[in-house]
């Protein structure tokens, strides 16, 4: 895979992001998906192209004007990594979201995403904790 090919996807993602966000129109991001298109999410079913459009089209009445600030955005062959933290406009939560896609003939074709609330991260890692003696 080629750094042009990276920056390609890298620049089909942002612009996904942007659209959506930026303007909360949903129908622009439409051909950016394949029309195979398939959203995963750790604890429920894959949706579709447009079972996931109509998820985000209902989310972004609540969320509009909400805050994103991109923190990395990694590209490595077919898949670009995204991480960035976001804040409902009305001072709601912050979250970070971890999103990966998929790219496939210059259309993003999976998306997985996993999200964490910013209060909750520090309880998230008593897992990682050692035992203390």
């Amino acid at each position: 895979m080629t750094k042009d090919n990276n920056t390609d996807n890298k620049a089909i993602v942002q612009r996904a992001l942007t659209e959506l966000v930026g303007t909360g129109d949903v129908d622009a991001l439409a051909p950016l998906l394949s029309d195979d298109f398939r959203h995963h999410r750790p604890g429920a079913a894959a949706s579709t192209k447009a079972e996931w459009l109509g998820a985000v089209r209902a989310a972004l009445v609540p969320l509009a004007g909400m805050r994103v600030e991109i923190d990395h955005v990694l590209a490595d062959g077919d898949h670009v990594v995204m991480h960035s933290r976001r804040q409902a406009p009305d001072g709601g939560p912050e979250i970070v979201v971890v999103d990966i896609w998929r790219l496939d003939g210059g259309r993003i074709a999976e998306a997985w995403e996993i999200i964490e609330p910013v209060s909750q991260a520090a309880a998230n890692l008593t897992w990682w904790a050692a035992p203390v003696r």
